[in-house]
This record gives structure tokens, C-alpha cells and sequence, in this order.
């Protein structure tokens, strides 16, 4: 059982940066495949962006494209989520999501076996 643990969410003016953070309990950390979604009031989860495993292939979701980069330090238990040029639609409950699932892209939640409590991120206009 994975347990993830998001931080580093807030309050930022629209084209400002947050990094968020995703610390993992499991010591196989490097064998999980993770990624990043989110959820705003009214919406349905959607996909943000993956990495690999290995940290050797990364996804976007074509509206953070250019933007946010997720990065891991298999070292530390733990994946981020770098985010610049917020703008006020990146508004939205950020979850990060663990699935055993390595090979392939995994872009889809319900292939996504462990999820975190979920950090705010709220971009003011």
C-alpha cells in the first residue's frame, strides 16, 4: 500500500510559480510509474501530466504544455510538479497518483491504483 502525501499548493497571482510536492511511503518508489491530475469545482478529474518509472519519459496535457514540468527523485520517495505562468483556469485540487502500470503512457485515473488527500491551487486574476 502506497501512501502519498501532496504540499506545497496556494495562492498565486496569475503568471506566477508553485512547486508542488509528492513524498511516497514505499521504498519501491522507483518502480511506480506516477503522475499529476486535478480536479476544479464543477469538473471532472483530468489528467495534468506523467512520468515514467525511471523518469526517463514525461506527458503533458496539451493545456499545461510549456508551462509545468514533473520531475521525480527516486532518491527522496518523491515526484513534483513544477508550474509557471499559472493562470487562473489552473485553479483546481491537484492530486498526485501512483499505479503499478510501467510500460506505456498512462494518462487515464482509472489506471491509477493509490492517490493523495489532494493541495489546493487557487491563481487569482
Amino acid at each position: 500500500q502506497v501512501q502519498l502525501v501532496e504540499s506545497g499548493g496556494g495562492l498565486v497571482q496569475a503568471g506566477g510559480s508553485l512547486r508542488l510536492s509528492c513524498a511516497a511511503s514505499e521504498r519501491t518508489f522507483s518502480s511506480y510509474t506516477m503522475g499529476w491530475f486535478r480536479q476544479a469545482p464543477g469538473k471532472e478529474r483530468e489528467f495534468v501530466a506523467y512520468i515514467s518509472w525511471s523518469g526517463g519519459a514525461t506527458t503533458y496535457a496539451d493545456s499545461v504544455k510549456g508551462r509545468f514540468t514533473i520531475s521525480r527523485d527516486n532518491a527522496k520517495n518523491t515526484v513534483y510538479l513544477q508550474m509557471n505562468s499559472l493562470k487562473p483556469e489552473d485553479t483546481a485540487v491537484y492530486y498526485c497518483a501512483a499505479t503499478i502500470r510501467r510500460f506505456g503512457v498512462v494518462v487515464r485515473s482509472n489506471e491509477y491504483n493509490y492517490w493523495g488527500q489532494g493541495t489546493q491551487v487557487s491563481v487569482s486574476s
